[in-house]
């Protein structure tokens, strides 16, 4: 699975028993405490391993830095906050590269393992499979409200308790299901990687905007136009494929397309098996949502908002 395929991670098979997953990622600030930016753009990185059935291996940190303009310290706490989320996922740090920039930039590249058999792809999506989601959306929305001071600490706290929570504990109930398509939802947003599935599936995906959970206040800031640039530019990328009902609040419509920053897994598997893996996650911790099911075939995908 490599460039002929736009998933999440590239695969490449050694063996009969394991197959090598390789990505990488990385982000500017996104919070201004330097410690919980680093655990956001580790817990990133590290996502796409899940999204593909995987567990990660090693790890390699990338750094740009502004030597001249920021304290070391920064650096130090933003690699603390990294390791710290590497450590929890299990992998092991074995190295990376820095390089003075102008603009402070830190992610990882990341190396997983998966059985070839149990490969994940995002382009693998069924008739009649239910989609599940397993976080609350509505981070690029809130980061923009930060920006503007309109955010409470608790929606800071909240947003960045997502964006550095791994999708270590989902992956694993997910595994124990027979998942037919998975992704992570990252800078297209939800409605954007929701079609992407849709696309390589050759299928139609309906998306019950009721039933998508979202971070506290969230809304209100959408209502205010604390909604990034990047939301306008996934619904003009994608509207040719997609139909957004007209009942739809505008505000709710701009939320589904809003990018967003290391995000949940959107799982596709049977009705049956989704609500079992719902109920599973549920008992190990993990909050899950049902958002949407797949209808019919559709030669170049498609995406009904509802």
């Amino acid at each position: 699975m490599g460039l002929d395929s736009p998933d999440d991670a590239g695969v490449y098979k050694l063996n009969s028993q394991t197959a090598l997953i390789q990505t990488l990622d990385f982000l500017t600030p996104v919070t201004d405490d330097p410690y919980e930016f680093g655990q956001i753009a580790a817990a990133n990185s590290l996502s796409d391993v899940y999204a593909m059935g995987g567990e990660p291996v090693t790890v390699m940190n990338i750094v740009c830095f502004p030597s001249c303009d920021l304290e070391e310290d920064i650096l130090a706490e933003t690699l603390k906050g990294g390791l710290d989320k590497i450590n929890e996922s299990g992998a092991l740090l074995v190295g990376g590269h820095s390089v003075d920039d102008q603009e402070f930039k830190y992610g990882l590249s990341v190396t997983g393992i998966v059985h070839p058999d149990k490969v994940l792809a995002n382009a693998t999506a069924q008739i009649g499979d239910t989609i599940i989601l397993t976080k609350p959306v509505g981070t690029g929305i809130m980061s923009t409200a930060i920006k503007g001071k309109l955010a409470t600490k608790e929606n800071i706290k909240e947003s960045v308790a997502v964006m550095s929570m791994l999708n270590k504990a989902a992956a694993k109930v997910m595994s124990q299901f027979a998942v037919n398509a998975c992704t992570d939802v990252t800078g297209f947003g939800l409605a954007g990687h929701l079609l992407e599935m849709a696309k390589g599936s050759k299928k139609a995906f309906t998306l019950h905007t009721q039933k998508v959970p979202m971070l506290k206040n969230v809304l209100d800031f959408a209502n205010m136009g604390m909604v990034p640039a990047g939301a306008h530019k996934n619904r003009k990328f994608f509207e040719e494929l997609t139909h957004i009902d007209t009942a739809v609040d505008r505000a709710l419509v701009d939320l589904m397309f809003d990018p967003q920053t290391s995000g949940g897994l959107l799982i596709s598997l049977n009705g049956k098996d989704a609500k079992n893996c719902l109920k599973k996650m549920e008992t190990n911790g993990v909050e899950a949502w049902i958002i949407g099911e797949i209808t019919h075939e559709s030669p170049r995908g498609f995406l009904n908002i509802i």
